[in-house]
């Protein structure tokens, strides 16, 4: 079967599976999917299934990764805050609907392919940090919307929360007890507080804080 006819088949399943937004169907099927997988699973690169990737991370199920997105509801007006860069293939899919992407990774080796995969396709509305995710970007803040791929704790960090915009969306995955009752939850501020929405269970790695020898922003890829 051709790439062609493997992306046609994953649109149709995302479809079926609640993905009704045209706007991300068309980011999934623009971005190539095999760029960010390893050689070793070329061949699986438009199944709907997670793949390992380097330093024990995966990257997403695609249904996942469209499911977050249109949750997400980002138009390109919107700065976006992603937590959790990783083979950079859920960036890729938000740079095509927002107005500027800030994404931040905490393992160099991770951000440094993803940086390669950004610059060959030439997304250059992508900005990158070498860091920890927890703490946000707060020199850029505030986002109308953030983006966290990796699971917290029964709350979200408190600094995403405070560099989120009033009328914002964050999409996080939440867990309970030792990360093994995880669901994704959107958050929505308002003038009074958050309001928060169980959406569905999800599996994660889990979101961790610690402080990377190198934390300094990267240059924007244009």
């Amino acid at each position: 079967m051709t790439i062609d006819a493997r992306k046609i088949r994953l649109i149709m399943a995302l479809r079926r599976s609640g993905v009704t937004d045209t706007r991300v169907l068309a980011a999934i099927e623009r971005i190539p999917r095999e760029m960010f997988v390893p050689a070793s699973f070329l061949d699986q690169a438009w199944e709907d299934t997670a793949l390992p990737i380097d330093l024990g991370q995966t990257i997403s199920q695609p249904l996942v990764v469209a499911l977050m997105t249109q949750a997400l509801e980002v138009t390109d007006r919107h700065r976006v805050l992603e937590v959790g860069t990783g083979s950079g293939y859920q960036a890729a899919v938000l740079s095509r609907l927002c107005r500027r992407l800030y994404s931040i990774e905490r393992l160099r080796p991770l951000l440094n392919e993803a940086e390669r995969r950004f610059q060959a396709l030439r997304l250059h509305n992508i900005t990158t940090r070498h860091g920890d995710g927890t703490r946000g970007w707060p020199e850029a803040a505030p986002f109308d919307r953030i983006m966290v791929t990796a699971a917290a704790g029964p709350e979200p960090p408190k600094d995403l929360t405070e560099q989120l915009a009033v009328g914002g969306v964050m999409v996080i995955p939440l867990a309970a007890g030792n990360y093994g009752d995880q669901r994704v939850v959107r958050i929505r501020r308002t003038d009074h507080g958050f309001d928060r929405e169980d959406l569905w269970p999800v599996r994660f790695v889990p979101l961790l804080s610690d402080t990377p020898p190198d934390d300094a922003p990267r240059a924007d890829l244009a």
